[in-house]
């Protein structure tokens, strides 16, 4: 990374945590704006964004996206702001796009297709293309999604074919049931194979989380934090958590090593802000 201040990609609500199973989880557009906003003021880098429609169902419908972009660029005017081009629930290209027409500045973008412990995220190679394309059209930037080593493999491939340009940025997310387990092997050789000029981030899914974002604290990244990812503050399963104490944790983790979070603009200004919206 080109600067050693901690990034912290904020993941709020992603599209598997329900109200049945926390009540801590933002579902409506004000309850994602006020988590965000407070986030925002705890202190964050980015935010990873997942709209859901008024049933909870996760939804990539503009018409709910667009008033969580608007409410987040009223309250929280540098944050950089990531959308989720998710592959788990719609697969063609037109759905999975739409949302690029909001000028976030960043779009996820996995690097290969996989099993979830209850369903698959399709990303065939032509689909990966098309992605890419498209956000090329809206100045968006690529959110490199990784959970094994042969999707770091791929993004040096799209690299090579200049299908993506520097600077990157990877989130590594670890502990998926079949992918790359948050093992600390695994994590220092996923480090070695990054390409230059990136920025990355690790994330863990469920009781992995903490792990990996202590590594990721430790070892100088950045890290993927959220509800999105694990719903519990303890590995026990008693305590429900919050994102603010997440949130809060892993300030608590920084502060102990003498890590600074990095400021929304810093990162924005790495090459990270869209490129058509002129932010500065």
């Amino acid at each position: 990374m080109a600067n050693n201040d901690l990034i912290i990609n904020f993941t709020p609500t992603g599209m598997i945590p329900s109200k049945k199973d926390t009540r801590y989880v933002p579902v409506s557009t004000n309850e994602i704006i006020e988590q965000v906003h407070e986030a925002y003021e705890i202190g964050i880098t980015l935010v990873h964004l997942h709209a859901r429609d008024e049933d909870g169902f996760p939804t990539y419908k503009n018409d709910f996206y667009f008033p969580i972009f608007e409410g987040i660029r009223k309250y929280c005017p540098t944050l950089v702001i990531c959308a989720s081009l998710s592959g788990r629930n719609h697969h063609e290209i037109e759905k999975r796009s739409e949302v690029l027409s909001l000028l976030p500045d960043l779009g996820s973008l996995t690097l290969s297709s996989l099993n979830f412990s209850k369903q698959a995220s399709i990303n065939d190679p032509e689909t990966i293309f098309a992605l890419i394309h498209n956000m090329e059209k809206f100045g968006v930037n690529p959110e490199l999604e990784c959970f094994d080593s042969g999707m770091i493999n791929f993004a040096k491939y799209l690299i090579s074919k200049k299908m993506i340009k520097p600077p990157f940025y990877f989130n590594l997310i670890f502990g998926n049931l079949a992918s790359t387990q948050a093992d600390a092997a695994y994590i220092g050789l996923a480090i070695r194979d990054l390409p230059a000029n990136s920025f990355w981030a690790l994330g863990g899914i469920g009781h992995n989380q903490l792990t990996m974002n202590t590594f990721g604290i430790i070892l100088g990244g950045g890290i993927r934090i959220g509800i999105e990812d694990n719903i519990w503050f303890d590995k026990s399963r008693k305590v429900l958590t919050t994102n603010a104490m997440l949130l809060q944790r892993a300030h608590s983790l920084a502060e102990i090593h003498e890590r600074k979070i990095m400021k929304p603009e810093t990162f924005g200004m790495f090459g990270f802000y869209n490129k058509l919206n002129n932010r500065k």
